[in-house]
């Protein structure tokens, strides 16, 4: 059975690096304590995989677990066929996705999570969970060679979702955005996820986390409200 948890960011609020969440991972991960994590630090493009492997490990000390970036090993899909638990971290989602084809990822993730190994990803790393990376705030820095991603939650993701405009703000609002890529890809459903929210995945069942509500956009903006802490089929 699938079990993910796709976290909008890395920071909620004025919290420090992935503070806001560890209640969560903790309960998450509740049964693979000592057990290792395999980490992807590809989406960090102002930091090498070391400082971000080192960042990752420092800030999920309490975990109790071993985290390794899957840069360690020879060949960068051999660390997530040995894992117990895979984590992608945030950061530039073209140059997450690139890499994963790269170095031959998606895959071998399907394979685990669909096998039951949990997975969980931050802001790039919740992205790339769902069906495509066309729904991500990022610039295509790079080009990887498909916008297809993992589509092990089978819809799109889009992080930091914030509503309407800051004042003086004259380009498109994050729902004018979502608008434009609905009109073209009119069968789609997006699910927006507010700072300091989550998507916990459990097979065909979601529960929204954290203090605010979740938000599933479909044709022609129809919303739907997702109250934080209710759990329904996706």
């Amino acid at each position: 059975m699938k079990r993910m948890l796709l976290i909008s960011g890395s920071k909620y609020q004025n919290t420090d690096y992935l503070v806001h969440c560890q209640p969560w991972l903790k309960s998450f991960l509740n049964d693979y304590l000592h057990k290792k994590i395999a980490f992807i630090p590809y989406a960090g493009v102002r930091q090498t995989n070391d400082q971000y492997e080192a960042k990752v490990q420092a800030a999920l000390a309490g975990l109790d677990m071993e985290i390794i970036s899957v840069h360690r090993a020879a060949q960068h899909r051999q660390a997530i066929e040995q894992a117990d638990v895979i984590a992608v971290g945030g950061g530039n989602t073209f140059c997450l996705l690139k890499q994963m084809y790269e170095h031959h990822l998606l895959e071998a993730i399907r394979e685990k999570v669909l096998a039951g190994t949990p997975y969980f990803g931050w802001s790039a790393g919740a992205n790339v969970a769902g069906a495509s990376i066309m729904t991500t705030n990022d610039m295509p820095i790079t080009y990887p060679p498909s916008f297809a991603a993992l589509n092990l939650f089978p819809h799109q993701i889009n992080p930091h979702f914030i509503s309407g405009k800051m004042q003086g703000h004259n380009g498109e609002s994050r729902e004018e955005r979502l608008s434009e890529f609905l009109i073209v890809n009119p069968t789609a459903l997006v699910y927006a996820l507010p700072e300091g929210t989550a998507l916990q995945i459990e097979g065909e069942q979601a529960t929204a986390l954290g203090e605010n509500d979740i938000l599933c956009f479909a044709e022609k903006m129809q919303q739907r409200i997702i109250p934080s802490h209710s759990t329904f089929r996706y």
